[in-house]
């Protein structure tokens, strides 16, 4: 297959949604926060509309992963159904019993309400995820809106999500629909990518794939080419990128260009091509002299895999943007592949050694012997591990971080930053500041990083409205004390009244405002109390870094 012949382990561009290439661009990020602000806040009706391929399946997967335990879920995927046919769907998903044989539309509906009461009982929620809703009858979705009727004083028994593409909210404004329409309390319509989240998702399913940091098979003038064409929807970005790389792989191409993208786009897209003539590039594939080339080129590509190295990042760093080393250029001698790691480059091989320059850079002295983490535990230091896909997002946690790095020989390093400003990093090495272009950096991080915290005593997990314990009153107290109150909101039980406080304080720092006290509230907390080193680097100490 192609994706050997770049150095690849699987196939980047494959239109399946597969977690492990999951891409949240900003947009995507604000859809799920306004999905599960809608279930958080127990309103009836959330609608999430976007033009086909956008990536709603993608939100509605992680929707899926990060509602509560607690949380009873029921997904339609196919609405083209009356209305006792979709509740009857909706009963054999939540596990309702019902007679199959003699059921009615009263009876269906019924055993629905007796389960939803059941469930708010037992102190449980219950969602139904309705996806390609612009297909939905007028009258079905009028009995969909009769089924949020009921209802306590405080929120719906039963949650609507409503998922499907831009003339459902046309459909929605009709004046017939108006009562469903105003029941709606999130909405969000998701657009396609701009070009810098195009040439991010490129880049990320790639590296997702495994091609090596220094190697270059999209060339900028061929992502804006890209943009242009799929109009920044991820599905068309992904069968327009696939078919490119079949091609390339066809004529023995080390990289994708302009000519092979028009190609692949009268096949992927149907457009006709400019001027006459010229045989599309598949029926390269049929050619036998061509089969012999591949042959040949796959024979010299296994062998520069096991005998040959990439160039170091410092090296790619000082090449023009356009001309970086194509796949030939990139074979160094044999020797290249075992020899050691440039002292130039400020990141280290060893993780252990990383974490203790991170600790030493936050005051934490005298370790004892053994692992570095075992060793903070013993002084309330947590080691915490997270994956995220944007500088942005490593932001939002904010904290001095070992960066783990894949460097392009394949080796894994570590790398301990300290600080960001704009677009440059401050890393820690060999006991020294050290200032580094984020841009030179980002392709070798694979987006996973360790900082280190101390979380509270006897904190195991996130603290929620009902919760009891010493951990609740310790959270009350850091509430009244940033608040210059003598009386705490709670003892040892989580209330309703810090609950109230905890949203407030998540939404003054733009986290997610569902009232669970989680890691980066914790950290937000830890933050405002000035207890907390940060990432954030001033002008005047980043002209400082510049001049050494």
């Amino acid at each position: 297959m192609y994706y050997r012949y770049f150095g690849l382990q699987e196939e980047p561009f494959s239109i399946a949604v597969n977690p492990r290439y999951l891409f949240m661009s900003a947009r995507h990020r604000d859809a799920l926060a306004h999905l599960l602000y809608g279930v958080g806040t127990g309103g009836g009706f959330i609608l999430l509309t976007g033009e086909v391929g956008t990536g709603k399946t993608t939100i509605n997967r992680c929707l899926m992963q990060q509602l509560p335990a607690d949380t009873d879920m029921s997904i339609i995927l196919n609405p083209a159904l009356n209305a006792e046919e979709l509740l009857a769907t909706a009963c054999d998903e939540l596990g309702i019993e019902y007679d199959r044989e003699n059921s009615t539309l009263k009876d269906l509906t019924d055993r629905l309400h007796a389960f939803l009461l059941e469930n708010h009982r037992k102190g449980r929620n219950t969602v139904l995820l309705i996806d390609e809703a612009q297909h939905l009858q007028f009258d079905v979705l009028e009995q969909i809106r009769l089924l949020t009727n009921l209802e306590t004083n405080t929120r719906k028994l039963l949650q609507i999500i409503l998922v499907g593409q831009p003339e459902l909210s046309a459909m929605l404004a009709k004046p017939e629909l108006r009562q469903l329409n105003q029941r709606i309390t999130a909405r969000y319509n998701l657009q396609p990518l701009n070009l810098e989240e195009t040439d991010a998702y490129i880049r990320h399913r790639l590296q997702v794939a495994g091609l090596p940091a220094n190697q270059e098979l999209f060339p900028r003038a061929v992502v804006k080419a890209v943009y242009r064409k799929s109009r920044g929807i991820p599905r068309l970005i992904n069968m327009l990128c696939d078919r490119t790389l079949l091609g390339s792989y066809g004529q023995n191409k080390s990289k994708v260009d302009l000519k092979m993208l028009q190609q692949a786009a009268r096949e992927v897209l149907g457009e006709e091509p400019a001027t006459g003539g010229g045989s599309n590039w598949p029926k390269w594939l049929a050619g036998g002299a061509v089969a012999a080339a591949l042959l040949a080129g796959v024979f010299i590509w296994q062998s520069q895999v096991s005998g040959g190295a990439g160039l170091k990042a410092g090296e790619l760093a000082q090449a023009p943007p356009e001309q970086a080393p194509t796949a030939s250029s990139q074979v160094a001698a044999p020797e290249a592949a075992v020899a050691p790691q440039a002292s130039a480059d400020p990141w280290s091989r060893d993780s252990q050694q990383a974490l203790q320059s991170l600790a030493g850079f936050l005051g934490i002295t005298q370790l004892a012997p053994g692992p570095t983490c075992d060793a903070l535990a013993a002084q309330a230091w947590r080691c915490e591990t997270q994956r995220v896909t944007s500088w942005d997002e490593l932001m939002e946690f904010d904290r001095p971080a070992v960066l783990q790095l894949l460097l392009p020989a394949r080796f894994a390093a570590h790398a301990v930053l300290v600080g960001i400003s704009g677009e440059s990093g401050v890393l820690l090495h060999e006991g020294r500041e050290i200032l580094f272009p984020l841009a030179q950096l980002g392709p070798l991080w694979q987006g996973e990083f360790v900082f280190l915290w101390q979380p509270p005593a006897d904190y195991s997990g996130p603290i929620k409205i009902g919760d009891r314990g010493p951990v609740v009153a310790w959270l009350a107290a850091r509430f009244a004390a940033i608040d210059g109150q003598a009386q705490p909101l709670a003892g040892e039980e989580f209330n309703a009244a810090l609950d109230t406080r905890v949203r407030l304080f998540q939404r003054q720092f733009n986290l997610r405002d569902d009232g669970v006290v989680g890691l980066k509230t914790l950290l937000k907390l830890d933050a405002v109390e000035g207890g907390a080193a940060s990432l954030q680097v001033g002008a005047s100490a980043l002209a400082s870094l510049g001049e050494r």
